[in-house]
């Protein structure tokens, strides 16, 4: 009597899949190898399913590139700026909830392969400006609400949002605790006189 091993599963066929699966799946090919990395085959075997799948959802991979930047710059961004407020009344905590959201996510390798992108493609710049804009009023008026001017607060706020697109090689820093003591000095005010 011979054995026979059971053959090894094929991997799991993903379930019925949504358009904003393929946007995140592309994001996530965009944060590990940037543009070069986002191609209709890669993105299937992401989702482990066959290319053809991709059709129903997307006109052409150039419609596809199209609805992932406005992707993210409009409901992702959108949706986490709401979230963000809700979750926490205190605008710093906000700022501090954002930088946590930030790190978990990997969003900023994810902007930094979006502005690689935008060099070449008018909807990835337009996109790039659109998150800006929204990213930089977050929290400028998270900080106009912790007290500061408008105009000092617009400028802690691009201060801030510079932190998260460093591509400083610092191993001895750790992430985490660099932000927190950025946040510290960006929301500190000087003694008044």
């Amino acid at each position: 009597m011979s054995s026979v091993s059971p053959s090894s599963a094929a991997p799991a066929r993903a379930p019925d899949l949504t358009p904003q699966d393929w946007l995140e799946a592309g994001q996530s090919l965009l944060r590990r190898g940037g543009l070069r990395a986002l191609k209709l085959r890669p993105l299937s075997e992401e989702l482990r399913v066959s290319t053809g799948s991709f059709y129903h959802h997307f006109a052409d991979f150039d419609a596809y590139q199209g609805q992932l930047a406005r992707y993210f710059a409009e409901a992702q961004l959108t949706g986490l700026i709401e979230a963000l407020e809700r979750a926490a009344p205190d605008p710093i905590d906000r700022i501090r909830l954002l930088g946590q959201t930030v790190r978990r996510r990997g969003s900023s390798r994810l902007a930094i392969a979006m502005r690689a992108w935008a060099e070449s493609d008018p909807r990835a710049r337009a996109a790039v400006e659109r998150h800006d804009s929204l990213m930089l009023d977050f929290l400028a008026r998270c900080l106009t609400d912790a007290g500061f001017e408008r105009n000092d607060a617009e400028v802690r706020a691009y201060g801030l949002i510079t932190l998260g697109l460093s591509k400083v090689h610092a191993p001895h820093l750790d992430m985490e605790t660099l932000f927190d003591r950025l946040l510290a000095i960006m929301t500190h005010r000087a003694p008044v006189e």
